[in-house]
């Protein structure tokens, strides 16, 4: 069993940066998929970025274009999301997952992500 472990969390003032960051010793063999999700209360778990390891493709969801950037260290065997100009919409529990994918399309489904971390709390002040 593959541990992923969030860190980075915090509340943090409207429009100010974060950064959270995930080691994830899975980031070494096969091809995968790395993401990064939310859930915040009363809400459904949502896909926020994702990477594909294959080619160093990125996604994101509409709503964070622009603000969040997903990247990855891959000697550090560790995932980041850069997120920028953040709002109180954006405060969620944020989760940090990795699974097998041989292409780049299929890392928006959550069903492909079989390795989870715990999370990390990120809370946007108004």
């Amino acid at each position: 069993q593959a541990n992923l472990v969030e860190s980075g969390g915090g509340s943090v003032q409207a429009g100010g940066p974060l950064r959270v960051s995930c080691l994830a010793p899975v980031f070494s063999g096969s091809t995968r998929c790395l993401g990064w999700f939310r859930h915040a209360p009363g809400k459904e778990r949502e896909r926020v970025a994702s990477l594909y390891t294959g080619d160093g493709s990125t996604s994101y969801r509409d709503s964070v274009k622009g603000r969040f950037t997903i990247s990855q260290d891959g000697a550090k065997k560790t995932l980041y999301l850069q997120m920028n100009s953040l709002s109180p919409e954006d405060t969620a529990m944020y989760l940090c997952a990795a699974g097998p994918a041989r292409t780049s399309d299929r890392c928006v489904f959550a069903s492909r992500y079989n390795y989870w971390g715990q999370g990390t709390q990120v809370t946007v002040l108004s």
